[in-house]
């Protein structure tokens, strides 16, 4: 029963219901049959072949409208997240600290610190990803990322 209700509702991101994109017409649900409703009175035999037929030509066209509708939504949220996202950036030569929590090196408990460093920016390798160095001249041995990262103003 859940199955049926979940392939009969309509998706948000579409607009359609599971059971009309595969088999290109709504379903009777059991409630219709109990208290008929005025498609359920009105049906004919003769002209729902008809109709059944046509919605199977449309089938691959709905799909498509589907897919557009689809597309609308997720660029409809991605704007929605992206008006909340505060980017970071930051150059070759720009002093950071690293969140203690994202390398744990030591565990340094509650009262411990949240950030460690400084450290220097040496190379920017695309998509937020960092490699840095110590004061010492020492390579950190792994990639950060921008959100483990937050800006020293020297």
């Amino acid at each position: 029963m859940v199955l049926w209700a979940f392939q009969t509702t309509p998706k948000g991101s579409n607009r359609e219901t599971l059971f009309s994109l595969v088999y290109g017409s709504e379903a009777v649900i059991l409630a219709e049959i109990a208290n008929p409703t005025q498609r359920v009175m009105e049906f004919n035999e003769k002209t729902n072949e008809i109709h059944l037929r046509e919605n199977l030509n449309l089938l691959e066209e709905r799909g498509c409208v589907a897919t557009i509708n689809e597309a609308s939504n997720k660029q409809k949220i991605a704007k929605y997240y992206n008006r909340r996202v505060r980017e970071r950036s930051f150059h070759p030569g720009n002093y950071v600290w690293s969140n203690n929590n994202a390398s744990r090196v030591e565990d340094l408990g509650k009262l411990g610190p949240n950030w460690e460093g400084p450290y220097e920016v040496v190379d920017s390798l695309g998509n937020g990803a960092y490699n840095l160095k110590t004061s010492n001249d020492k390579f950190v041995p792994r990639t950060w990322n921008a959100t483990n990262l937050k800006k020293l103003y020297v």
